[in-house]
């Protein structure tokens, strides 16, 4: 698992989804009784495209706004370069940067082709740049998933160890946070008049992103 390199000391305004995830994921790991191979050095999910949300978006910008310029603008421009690609392969993004109503395939697509790019807060030493602002999946990455009783390691490096299932508590507990995500991004989108939830990760660190406005062409 990616961690941040020194302990940041910010002062923010908690968000109660964020904390409650952390803790879930805290209590999931101790429940694996040592059995989750992620630790502090390991970046292997910290690699590759992936979707994140409006609600990840707003926490990532939070933590930018507490970083030194040098850094911040670092991780802003390798978001930029990031970004330039995704919009030269699909040049509809620069119009809408939301990713909803695409495809499955077409996301797949994209993951496969760009799966080598780094976190743009990824830092050289494997530590992350944000990480008391990272994702909600960033916060859950590492615990098993299950899908119709079958279990499947969270990423290739759990292939390795054995996979053990999470309590019942546990797993209703995650799917009570799913519900106020779900919540949370419903009530962000229609404040926002956002034109959808989901974009891929590099827009989430550009600060002109990720709030476009629904517009009425009737």
């Amino acid at each position: 698992m990616c961690r941040s390199r020194t302990k940041t000391n910010v002062s923010r305004a908690p968000s109660t989804l964020f904390e409650k995830t952390t803790r879930w994921f805290e209590r999931s790991k101790a429940s694996l009784l040592g059995h989750l191979p992620c630790g502090q050095g390991c970046s292997n999910c910290c690699v590759g495209l992936f979707p994140v949300t409006i609600l990840d978006r707003q926490e990532i910008q939070r933590g930018l706004r507490t970083l030194p310029d040098e850094q911040r603008k670092r991780i802003e421009q390798t978001a930029s370069e990031q970004v330039a690609a995704l919009t030269t392969a699909a040049p509809y993004l620069n119009t809408n940067r939301f990713i909803d109503r695409w495809r499955e395939e077409d996301i797949d697509r994209f993951t496969e082709r760009f799966e080598a790019w780094p976190c743009p807060a990824l830092e050289k030493d494997g530590g992350c740049g944000l990480y008391e602002f990272r994702p909600l999946v960033c916060r859950s990455m590492g615990i098993p998933a299950e899908s119709d009783g079958v279990l499947s390691g969270a990423c290739a490096v759990q292939t390795a160890v054995p996979v053990i299932r999470l309590s019942k508590a546990l797993r209703e507990e995650e799917n009570l946070l799913a519900e106020m995500e779900a919540e949370e991004l419903a009530a962000v989108r229609q404040h926002d008049g956002a034109q959808g939830e989901e974009l891929f990760l590099p827009f989430a660190f550009l600060p002109d992103v990720g709030t476009e406005k629904t517009t009425d062409t009737t």
